[in-house]
């Protein structure tokens, strides 16, 4: 997500790979590390449990949402060619950390994306000197 944000801002190419139709299970950071707080005080050692968004979505569809909160055209996107073996569909089952750490994601993917976005707009100075680094 970041290298699609911060390439939409600075009007660069979005690449994506194939036809964007693979999915993803896309989860908030903060929603994330609750998921791992809750481990740490809740889960039993050697367990493991994952933690979902319930928010799957086509990666084309993610780009073009960036896009759209950021006011670009779509003629920014670029398709690659897909990586060899590349996973159609990333989705995670969270039932065990909602049954045993009574732990759901709270941020829905509309607003998180919105947020990390605002947060790339106003933060520029954090990444500004990344993104330069990048092209030297």
């Amino acid at each position: 997500m970041p290298l699609m944000i911060l390439n939409a801002l600075s009007d660069s190419q979005l690449p994506v790979y194939g036809d964007g139709k693979n999915v993803r299970d896309w989860i908030h950071v903060t929603d994330h590390c609750r998921g791992v707080e809750a481990a740490l005080k809740e889960g039993l050692p050697g367990e493991i449990y994952n933690f979902g968004g319930a928010s799957e979505r086509k990666n084309i569809d993610v780009v073009k949402k960036i896009l759209h909160l950021l006011k670009k055209p779509e003629t920014l996107i670029s398709y690659v060619e897909d990586r060899k073996g590349h996973d159609y569909r990333y989705a995670i089952d969270f039932s065990k950390a909602r049954e045993k750490l009574r732990w759901e994601p709270a941020v829905s993917f509309e607003s998180g994306l919105l947020e990390t976005v605002e947060w790339y707009k106003k933060n520029t100075q954090w990444w500004k000197p990344l993104q330069l680094r990048r092209y030297q």
